[in-house]
């Protein structure tokens, strides 16, 4: 099933690695040991002119419109990332999926019939699964309703006794 005609780096995106890092993320990827290192290697190359002090201080604080400094629910200071580093990883992020959905639509018209046959057998595939989840999920829903049904039950058989006790009670 393998094409030697796949880009190298559409295979590198399915290969595992190795590194977790655990920093901040900035579209799911560590700020620190992945952005920064590739944003100052695409500003030395000219590919992008990201301010230094964006790359120097990519972390700031957040401020309200008064120009106070803004704090969350928790009594924490709010932080953002700068927005030319912002901005540029949701230019990547734009430019990857547009990459994704091209390679995808390429092999999808290239090879239109082995195509539409692996969409067909990942279907067939999936349906014991959904039809499995679909019974689970017809039982819970079942069994909620009982559950509901029992307790509502419940207090029509103790309401009256506790009406009874409050017009015992003089107010």
């Amino acid at each position: 099933m393998g094409n030697t005609a796949t880009p190298n780096y559409i295979k590198s995106l399915l290969m595992p690695t190795s590194k977790s890092p655990r920093g901040r993320k900035v579209w799911s990827v560590d700020l620190e040991q992945t952005w920064l290192p590739f944003l100052t290697a695409t500003n030395l190359m000219g590919e992008t002119a990201i301010p230094l002090d964006a790359l120097g201080c990519p972390i700031r604080l957040s401020y309200d419109k008064d120009g106070s400094v803004r704090f969350g629910r928790t009594g924490r200071p709010v932080t953002k990332v700068a927005k030319p580093i912002s901005d540029t990883v949701s230019l990547i992020r734009e430019n990857f999926v547009a990459n994704l959905n091209q390679y995808a639509e390429n092999v999808a018209s290239t090879r239109r019939n082995e195509y539409s046959n692996l969409v067909a057998l990942a279907i067939k595939s999936g349906q014991p699964i959904k039809d499995k989840d679909e019974a689970e999920l017809s039982k819970a829903v079942q069994l909620q309703i009982e559950e509901v049904m029992r307790e509502a039950q419940a207090e029509k058989v103790e309401a009256p006794a506790e009406i009874k006790q409050k017009e015992a009670v003089p107010a």
